[in-house]
């Protein structure tokens, strides 16, 4: 994906406030959490974006440590989609 896709659906609603599903194109699906760090502008620039992934969400989201995240370029991302959370009837 391009940066300009990429960046449009995040900053609607998803940068830094909840996980989406992300589909790779050179691995399966995952849940993922876009960081918002002070580097975020320079990245983004380049298609470069700071992924919590999977597990690492939760630790995160106690902890704020951004060595959790790994660096994806947006070529590796095929889609994005937003979680839906079933509620409870």
């Amino acid at each position: 994906m391009i940066n300009d896709a990429i960046a449009k659906f995040l900053e609607e609603k998803h940068l830094a406030t909840n996980a989406v599903k992300i589909e790779f194109k050179n691995r399966g699906s995952r849940l993922g959490f876009f960081l918002k760090t002070k580097d975020y502008e320079e990245l983004k620039a380049k298609n470069f974006w700071r992924i919590v992934l999977g597990d690492n969400i939760e630790i995160w989201k106690k902890s704020n440590d951004a060595n959790l995240a790994k660096i994806f370029h947006g070529t590796d991302i095929l889609k994005l989609a937003e979680i839906k959370i079933k509620k409870a009837v």
